[in-house]
């Protein structure tokens, strides 16, 4: 990862199982929301290893039918390591299922659109394969797929 350091959170193991990144724009169409959250209710079921930003609200949806498993989720911040957790990511830590991971000190707070593509190169980086769940025209992921697309297994929901 560009020699950079990584701060970690959680069951640093996780790292060394096969791992899909889930990307999804901000903007998306209905028709696409359920194929999203049945493509996260698949994968939890499996006990697929997903990475994730979890971050807009659809990934947000993503990361509540996850939680509702056992499988293990990697959640990747576009800012430095959070000091408080919301309860069910603190359970989760306690089970030992998560990995809270930050290419950022912790003295960045926000995340910023700039964070959050440097985030993503990172969480493809150190995915298998990368599932996006909507990808909008001219955004910043559609910029991120062209650069990332080849070579990888890639889905779009």
């Amino acid at each position: 990862m560009h020699n950079k350091e990584m701060y970690t959170l959680g069951n640093r193991e996780i790292l060394t199982i096969p791992k899909t990144a889930f990307l999804c724009s901000r903007q998306i169409p209905a028709s696409v929301v359920l194929k999203c959250y049945y493509w996260a209710i698949a994968q939890r079921d499996k006990g697929n290893c997903v990475i994730s930003g979890f971050q807009s609200k659809i990934e947000k949806d993503v990361f509540h039918f996850l939680l509702q498993g056992t499988q293990p989720i990697i959640l990747a911040l576009a800012r430095g390591m959070k000091k408080r957790f919301e309860p069910e990511l603190t359970k989760a830590l306690l089970e030992n299922r998560i990995l809270i991971i930050s290419p950022f000190q912790p003295e960045i707070i926000r995340p910023t659109t700039e964070t959050a593509e440097k985030r993503n190169h990172m969480m493809l980086e150190l995915s298998d394969e990368a599932v996006f769940g909507f990808i909008s025209k001219g955004g910043s992921l559609e910029r991120l797929f062209t650069e990332c697309a080849a070579g990888r297994k890639i889905t779009i929901l």
